[in-house]
């Protein structure tokens, strides 16, 4: 049984809780016959080759790590059979190749003790680290929510640092801040009001300035924040509002910062007394972040992916990710462009991008955390995809996150949302949705002058015949690709002489034969645009009068202009 019995309290934090302070991806819960909310007092090692005490329930409240066995060993049973005598919270094996039996899955379920399993990469010395520090960051959680009270910092899940600066914010009546050590922003609040402009350098940085941090330092302030328990004040000046600062600690250690910010109106009275209570109640969270928060912050990227692609294991990468599998979700795409590079007009690759780029998608992701609770997001190269849960409330989440973007005057973003899925089998096809609702918006952007490009945002639904047309495009391309005729003639010839035939056809089908219109729009005489015409009718042709040639010329023109448009035209 296990190698040493600890005292076990009659309550303690859950099993559910912490299997949420450890890394996704780690260990799997395979039947949890009375939830996961059963209170875990110890982790132990589990030695089956020692003798049993049955009678005096040793392993009572216990996570026993069953080192050496293997989920379809013969002896998995009787393993199992004897942490549930002993009273365990659960009993966690390897998993191997093949999973569990289908006997050790009816076993578990008949009795008491949770059957977990642990994952291939990860060894045993890790899981029982991981495991026995999540207990003991535990327990200040359980004495914050104790002691919080009903006004109080309590409910959150274990590391929603978002989660936790709203419910602050709403607390001292102003607009929150969470930074690490070094003054990198590592949540904040929703933005209710428009925030100052230090607030706003911050938020768009991910980090203070560096001129105000030398400028906190050489006051004095961070000496101030850094060496005492309470709050730090600091008066509005010409840049910024009043702010209130007090220091996260555990022990001796120096976490991170909780700041408040005047947003539009004064802090509450009890401002000072709610970033104390605030303070304590951080401390769990940010312990959480700093020792797990990157690897499951890839974890979870690594989980939405998988269950965008269409993932056989969905049930699995969705609690990876963090997100209900019976709620219905809608995917939101953002694509970001350096406008100064103009990028957003010429297209643009599946590169990472450039660094605006880049920061423009970190403040996205930030928001969409922000935004409502169960969103998860995942990055791809220029691009970021947000899981938005259904809500009652507004429905549109794309023209909420993306005002803050606009705050970034080099940035374009084009953002997408598809419709909602159902289930988890329907997000693939929310994803590739709102991918077309972004290649739509990108392809209005390519005919504008770059310092005429602004973000955009739309939904699937009103944009449903601009997709239908890029996919009919996907689809008839390749084919397109391996004919010749008028056409092609006259598209070849344009790219080898700069001539702009093409670009008058297509002025002249886009204007249903109005050579007015058409002329005008392409900034030439109505005698040019006629002349054009008629030579294309001559060299190649190109005959308008014939509507099969129209048919054709408006296809071959649609899919040459994608080439035009450069690689990241899709």
């Amino acid at each position: 049984m296990p190698t040493h019995e600890p005292d076990r309290p009659d309550t303690g934090p859950s099993l559910e809780q912490i299997l949420g302070l450890i890394a996704p991806g780690m260990l799997d819960v395979v039947v949890a016959p009375r939830g996961t909310g059963v209170p875990v007092a110890d982790v132990a090692l589990h030695d089956p080759g020692e003798e049993r005490d049955d009678d005096a329930r040793a392993a009572s409240g216990l996570i026993l790590l069953a080192v050496g066995v293997e989920v379809a060993s013969p002896e998995a049973i009787d393993v199992l059979r004897d942490a549930d005598r002993a009273g365990a919270a659960a009993v966690v094996m390897r998993r191997g190749g093949r999973g569990p039996r289908a006997a050790l899955v009816e076993a578990a379920g008949q009795g008491r003790t949770a059957l977990l399993t642990r994952r291939p990469g990860h060894g045993w010395t890790e899981v029982l680290g991981r495991l026995r520090t999540a207990l003991v960051h535990s327990a200040p959680a359980f004495s914050t929510a104790e002691s919080a009270g009903p006004d109080g910092v309590v409910g959150l899940r274990l590391g929603d640092l978002s989660g936790l600066a709203n419910t602050v914010a709403d607390l001292v009546g102003g607009a929150i801040t969470i930074e690490d050590p070094q003054s990198r922003v590592l949540a904040y609040s929703r933005m209710d009001h428009e925030p100052d402009p230090m607030r706003r350098l911050t938020i768009l940085g991910q980090a203070v300035p560096r001129w105000r941090v030398d400028e906190l330092r050489e006051s004095g302030f961070f000496q101030a924040l850094w060496s005492t328990d309470d709050v730090v004040r600091r008066p509005a000046d010409d840049r910024s509002a009043e702010r209130l600062a007090i220091a996260v600690r555990h022990g001796s250690e120096v976490l991170g910062s909780i700041w408040a910010a005047a947003d539009g109106r004064p802090l509450a009275d009890g401002a000072a007394a709610a970033l104390r209570t605030a303070a304590r109640a951080a401390v769990p969270h940010l312990s959480h972040h700093r020792t797990w928060g990157r690897a499951a912050a890839m974890a979870r990227e690594e989980a939405v992916h998988a269950l965008l692609d269409g993932a056989a294991h969905a049930s699995q990468a969705a609690h990876d990710a963090g997100i209900a599998a019976d709620r219905p979700y809608a995917v939101m795409v953002a694509q970001a462009y350096d406008s100064r590079a103009g990028g957003a007009a010429s297209g643009g690759g599946a590169d990472t991008g450039t660094g605006a780029e880049q920061r423009v998608l970190d403040v996205l992701a930030l928001q969409a955390a922000a935004y409502r609770p169960g969103c998860v997001t995942a990055r791809s190269g220029r691009r970021l995809y947000v899981l938005v849960p259904a809500s009652d409330g507004e429905a549109d989440p794309a023209r909420t996150l993306l005002a803050t973007a606009r705050s970034a005057p080099r940035s374009v973003v084009f953002a997408g949302v598809g419709p909602l899925a159902a289930d988890l089998s329907g997000l693939p096809a929310s994803r590739e949705a709102a991918e077309l609702v972004v290649r739509v918006l990108r392809e209005r952007a390519a005919g504008l002058p770059v310092a005429e490009v602004v973000s955009a945002v739309a939904a699937f639904g009103e944009v449903v015949v601009d997709t239908s047309v890029l996919r009919v495009l996907d689809r008839v391309e390749p084919l397109w690709k391996s004919l010749s005729g008028p056409v092609h003639a006259m598209v070849e010839h344009d790219r080898a002489h700069g001539s702009e035939y093409g670009a008058s056809v297509a002025a002249y089908l886009d204007a249903f034969g109005d050579t007015g219109t058409a002329a005008r729009r392409l900034n030439v005489h109505p005698n040019t645009l006629r002349y054009r015409l008629r030579r294309a009718r001559e060299l190649f042709g190109v005959d308008l009068a014939d509507p099969t040639v129209r048919l054709l010329a408006d296809i071959g023109l649609r899919i040459a202009a994608r080439g035009a448009h450069g690689p990241g035209s899709r």
